[in-house]
């Protein structure tokens, strides 16, 4: 029974053999060791690694360029509209993890403490005046942290 089974697989082979020799010879080509068989040209090597590089290139830019200005977004959006209204104009710490901070919030003033427990508002400072706005945090003329918190003092 296995020997039957081989020898039909053998006929079955030779005859795929045969007939593929027959479609060789079928085509035209009768003697298939008459000649090496030549490898077509392949095009220049220089040109098409140039062209990937630059490709690759082109495409780490994009990227590095999209992720910078994810980052930066905000930033471009302040440079076109108006500056931040709210501004820190002075901080003192007090030791640990209390401080003392001066905020300015447009034309406004505040004094407010910062400590483990919360955030709490100490005194309305004077409203600042036209040139303040103008020259922005690097203003001069302002009261002095030593004179608000004096102010603050007196007043309660």
């Amino acid at each position: 029974m296995k020997m039957d089974r081989i020898s039909n697989l053998g006929r079955r082979v030779g005859c795929l053999v045969c007939s593929f020799f027959f479609a060789l010879t079928a085509c035209g080509q009768t003697n298939i060791a008459a000649g090496p068989i030549v490898a077509p040209v392949l095009p220049d090597a220089g040109g098409s690694l140039l062209r990937v590089t630059g490709a690759l290139a082109l495409v780490i830019g994009i990227f590095l360029g999209g992720v910078w200005l994810f980052k930066n977004w905000r930033r471009l959006a302040l440079q076109q509209g108006r500056g931040p209204k709210l501004q820190v104009l002075e901080t003192r710490a007090l030791g640990g993890r209390h401080a003392i901070y001066v905020l300015g919030y447009e034309q406004q003033r505040f004094l407010i403490s910062a400590s483990p427990s919360g955030v709490s508002l100490l005194s309305h400072l004077p409203a600042a005046t036209e040139n303040d706005s103008a020259e922005g945090t690097a203003n001069v003329s302002r009261p002095a942290f030593a004179q608000a918190l004096a102010q603050v003092l007196k007043g309660k």
